[in-house]
């Protein structure tokens, strides 16, 4: 199975300046736990602002959520893999980097995102699909 199968096409893009605030908002309504990142310029790249972050970097540090934007936390160079990798590879660099979501790109543009939980889904799906060709 490839990425591009079981990936979440949908992704919530904020703007560096956005604030921590704006971001939890967003985070909160969609019930996500990452945020995509726009470049702040021509020259910069994607970044992934998590709820981890959020948590670890603004919180606990007291942190004023409005002062505070998303570009002085954000997470970057974004992990990216083709559209055609398998699901194994993907699940493989996950436990290299120790990191819980992959962006999947065809050249520049990012295409989506998998996370662990939508590489458990698709083994249930996987598993569920071989169990009824059986019967």
């Amino acid at each position: 199975m490839k990425v591009d199968e079981i990936m979440t096409k949908k992704l919530e893009i904020l703007d560096a300046d956005a604030s921590i605030y704006d971001a939890i908002e967003r985070m909160i309504d969609k019930r996500i736990r990452s945020l995509l990142v726009k470049p702040g310029d021509e020259k910069d790249v994607y970044g992934v602002i998590t709820v981890r972050d959020i948590v670890y970097k603004v919180m606990a540090k007291n942190l004023d959520l409005n002062k505070t934007k998303v570009g002085e936390i954000v997470s970057k160079p974004l992990v990216c893999i083709d559209k055609g990798i398998d699901v194994e590879h993907a699940v493989n660099l996950m436990a290299k980097f120790n990191i819980t979501r992959l962006f999947i790109s065809q050249g520049k543009e990012i295409l989506g995102i998998v996370s662990l939980l939508d590489v458990m889904s698709a083994e249930l799906i996987k598993r569920a699909r071989e169990g009824h060709s059986a019967k």
